[in-house]
């Protein structure tokens, strides 16, 4: 039998174990004060963290995507005025301001109310905690999943498709979901999944494997499009960015045909061309011609 001691001992053990499977206190997030946070997992149960840095990009500092913008924007105002407005899937290549975009309209709409969410794919399974953690706040919040896609075999996109489907687990009148996602049905495509096609009455009728990828993205409302920019978009974009960080370091703005060449060769060497690219060139070039100017 043991003894005070040795029982006091073996209890402490027990319990600095069950410590290491609780999640840790925090208080309840002001959101007043706080215009995003992210959804933290831990064993058994997950919170909402604030996130204390955000991004302070703007509208205007995102060149080339102005369409996207234009649809992106109005659907937010729509959904902060209290009208009908969508879920979104914005989708297309890396690098072409998808969830940059999203942050740049929470730093236009955070006084009018707007807040975001972002959750990872992983935590998916854990929606349910969060509108239940958000349904009766006086704000209105996007739920943001950056960089999305499924693999075969995942089962973990259902949750994401009961909330969209307006089933038991809706998500709750102040939500919308944006996803972002270099896939258009964010479940990978294989050319077998045609072989179920079929015509009827000239029109092609889809295989049960395609429509279950289907079936997830055209639960979104709005599908918004990102390709990537031709030559000539590129080059004005790197031009207006090299001006707008000129200006920011007190330096006088350049452009000449030398430059012109090294941003398209920066591009090619980056098999892309895209806002990423543009901005990463010109923070290079400006960076080496402040340092040559000062040595």
């Amino acid at each position: 039998m043991l003894n005070d001691d040795e029982l006091k001992a073996q209890l402490k053990r027990v319990l600095t174990a069950v410590e290491q499977l609780l999640p840790q206190a925090v208080a309840p997030l002001d959101w007043q004060t706080c215009h995003a946070a992210s959804w933290r997992c831990h064993s058994f149960s997950g919170f909402l963290h604030p996130v204390d840095v955000l991004d302070p990009v703007l509208l205007e500092d995102l060149l080339g995507i102005d369409r996207q913008k234009l649809i992106l924007e109005e659907n937010t105002r729509q959904f902060l005025d209290g009208f009908p407005s969508n879920n979104v899937l914005l989708w297309g290549t890396r690098g072409t301001g998808k969830s940059t975009l999203v942050r740049a309209l929470l730093n236009r709409y955070a006084a009018d109310g707007l807040r975001v969410i972002q959750v990872d794919k992983d935590d998916l399974v854990c929606l349910p905690d969060i509108f239940t953690a958000i349904r009766e706040k006086p704000y209105r919040f996007i739920l943001l999943c950056d960089d999305l896609s499924f693999e075969t075999g995942e089962s973990s996109y259902k949750m994401l498709k009961s909330a969209l489907d307006g089933s038991v687990y809706a998500a709750p009148e102040n939500l919308r979901i944006y996803v972002t996602s270099n896939r258009r049905h964010l479940l990978p495509e294989y050319e077998t999944d045609n072989l179920g096609a079929k015509m009827v009455k000239n029109e092609i009728h889809h295989g049960e494997g395609v429509e279950e990828k289907i079936s997830l993205s055209d639960r979104f409302g709005l599908w918004v499009a990102f390709n990537s920019f031709s030559q000539d978009q590129y080059l004005e974009v790197v031009e207006k960015i090299i001006a707008r960080i000129c200006i920011q370091q007190g330096i006088s703005p350049f452009w000449d045909d030398e430059v012109k060449l090294s941003a398209i060769e920066w591009s090619r060497e980056k098999s892309k061309r895209c806002g990423r690219t543009a901005l990463q060139f010109a923070q290079q070039t400006i960076g080496r011609k402040m340092r040559e100017e000062k040595g």
